[in-house]
């Protein structure tokens, strides 16, 4: 007797063991449609997942949403103190602006050399032959653009206007290496060093200041800017950077190479300056000079 039903297990073992096998063979081939043992498991394992997801995705949607909250407040508090400080700046600015207009009303001085009205343009085109010379605007005389304005982009200063149409513009670069195209600048800081920007090194992609008095102290990292005369440029319109300097090939002057402060081969907006107050023309001032 306990022979047979230790025979019983082994025949129920062995035959649960086939089952289970024809099962795993069964549901491995390639069907359209499940089984309803397949379909009520599947089923059941659904409704159970659907039941405690959405608690469990709530409460991980609200650990979440306070994680972003205690974001949201820092850069909040962060913004509100940069609006501090812009609003500090503005009210510093527009005190310094009432002192300067004040200052001017004393003098009966309405205009200098810092003086210029904005017109906002585009580039629509540039040549590859010229890639380094000109590039061209989608402004005109029709907008008040004259020969020999100003340009600039958000960065600094680009170069002037060559030849105007009623609607459109060509815009030298002071990347140009043409002869006529240099002007004078001058080195920010304390000594009031004079120069003028003649050239461009193609293999350096720096602009050459040059005419600086050799005992003239000047060194890396210094900005150079526009000095506002002789020409009609306004004054202090950033051109560069220093950032090499060498005795002339006659030892009697300095050249520094700049880095320029603008973007030269990647330009979008651009700004053409009208100055206001009257100077001497730039052809008469490179006669002047030679």
């Amino acid at each position: 007797m306990p022979q047979f039903f230790s025979n019983k297990r082994l025949i129920i073992l062995l035959a649960s063991i086939i089952v289970l096998v024809a099962m795993i063979g069964f549901s491995m081939k390639q069907r359209e449609e499940l089984s309803w043992p397949e379909q009520f498991l599947k089923d059941t394992v659904g409704w159970t997942q659907s039941v405690f997801y959405k608690p469990a995705n709530y409460i991980a949607g609200f650990f979440e949403n306070v994680s972003e909250m205690k974001q949201i407040y820092h850069e909040n508090k962060l913004l509100k103190a940069r609006l501090d400080e812009y609003a500090q700046l503005s009210a510093d600015y527009q005190e310094l602006k009432d002192t300067n207009d004040t200052l001017k009303a004393q003098l009966d001085k309405q205009e200098d050399l810092t003086d210029y009205k904005i017109r906002e343009a585009s580039v629509i085109g540039r040549s590859p032959d010229s890639w380094n010379q000109f590039v061209f605007i989608n402004k005109g005389s029709k907008d008040g653009i004259e020969p020999k304005m100003a340009v600039i982009s958000p960065q600094g200063f680009i170069g002037k206007i060559s030849k105007v149409s009623p609607f459109h513009s060509t815009v030298q670069l002071i990347s140009d290496n043409d002869r006529t195209n240099r002007f004078s600048a001058i080195v920010q800081g304390n000594d009031r060093i004079f120069g003028t920007i003649e050239g461009y090194d193609s293999k350096k992609q720096k602009l050459m200041f040059k005419k600086i008095p050799m005992d003239a102290k000047i060194k890396k990292g210094q900005q150079v800017i526009t000095s506002g005369l002789g020409e009609v440029f306004p004054r202090g319109l950033l051109i560069g950077e220093i950032t090499e300097v060498e005795p002339d090939e006659v030892g009697l002057t300095q050249t520094a190479y700049l880095k320029p402060s603008a973007n030269l081969f990647d330009l979008d907006h651009l700004m053409v300056l009208e100055r206001k107050m009257e100077t001497l023309d730039e052809d008469e001032f490179t006669k002047e000079e030679e």
